[in-house]
């Protein structure tokens, strides 16, 4: 078995940003403090849409994310997003070796636990 060259030698590896935002809306996806947003058309529900991420490089290994999303009402906003950047500092350290400079959150809304349509129709 031949020994593995210097690490220097070996190469490096790039990571797509596109594969950094999809690992940024993963981890604000699954926090506990977010919710995907309800679209509505007319007063009818035409689905939903969750966080959304702008990754930026700032050299090989930092990046900027800038995330937009909604955030469960009611809920102490601060916390939630002390929360997602601890959990995407950690994903993004974790799994790519990038590490977080800059975070800037968008709380597009704020939505209920127990937001739902409308009890009695409008139209009859």
């Amino acid at each position: 078995m031949t020994p593995l060259a210097e690490p220097g030698e070996r190469g490096r590896l790039d990571v797509d940003p596109a594969v950094l935002r999809k690992i940024v809306e993963h981890a604000a996806d699954t926090a506990r403090s977010t919710r995907h947003r309800t679209r509505r058309l007319a007063g009818l529900d035409v689905g939903e849409s969750g966080p959304s991420a702008r990754v930026t490089a700032r050299s090989s290994d930092q990046v900027d994310v800038r995330l937009r999303l909604t955030l469960v009402y009611p809920g102490a906003v601060r916390a939630a997003v002390a929360d997602l950047r601890e959990r995407v500092a950690s994903d993004l350290l974790r799994m790519t070796g990038h590490r977080l400079h800059r975070f800037t959150v968008d709380v597009g809304a704020l939505q209920s636990d127990t937001a739902s349509a409308p009890e009695t129709a409008r139209v009859r």
